[in-house]
């Protein structure tokens, strides 16, 4: 036999066997934490794969042929076509006419415009605010304009999109939004 008591030799491996438990029991609640952190990511969409950002609630939405208001998400599915359009066209007409010359001539082009978007009323509230710098960017982009293009039609549809783009830009700088769809002259003349 040995002549060091049983009980004593049994301690130092109950010390053992209790770390191993406590490091375990540890490990356990690290894997089920982070289990439960990353669901609660994923069901809060944070891991999800859609890409994007979170949808502003106070952005425009996109006005449906008979008048329901969708949000952008939910409207990506039904993008509106050439041939069928789902979405509603809504038309303003900017009151005061626009006035510059025209670069390298001693021509002038004076025009009227309308625009339009399938977003609700809050685009031309945010058009009506802004006029002032819209006005501002639409009269540089007219001044840049060569005389000669504006006789083409081709020209014309080229003016037509920089002027959308423009608007577009002009209300992201100031609201946040652009949602011009197109830009449509009402009256134009180049002398």
């Amino acid at each position: 036999m040995s002549d060091t008591n049983p009980e004593e030799e049994e301690k130092p491996k109950k010390k053992k066997g209790k770390m191993k438990g406590i490091i375990v029991g540890l490990v356990a609640v690290a894997v089920l934490g982070g289990g439960g952190a990353a669901g609660g990511f994923y069901v809060a969409g944070t891991m999800s794969s859609e890409d994007g950002e979170p949808e502003d609630p106070n952005a425009p939405k996109i006005i449906l042929k008979d008048g329901t208001a969708v949000s952008e998400k939910e409207a990506k599915a039904a993008m509106p076509d050439e041939s069928d359009s789902k979405f509603k066209i809504t038309y303003h007409q900017i009151e005061q006419p626009f006035t510059s010359n025209l670069s390298n001539s001693e021509s002038f082009a004076q025009l009227s415009l309308a625009i339009s978007t399938y977003y609700d009323e809050r685009v031309f509230e945010h058009v009506t605010e802004h006029e002032i710098a819209i006005r501002s960017a639409v009269l540089m982009e007219l001044g840049q304009q060569d005389p000669f293009e504006l006789d083409t039609s081709d020209g014309k549809l080229k003016l037509k999109k920089k002027l959308r783009d423009v608007i577009n830009t002009t209300l992201k700088e100031k609201s946040g939004f652009g949602g011009i769809e197109d830009v449509y002259f009402t009256s134009l003349v180049v002398q």
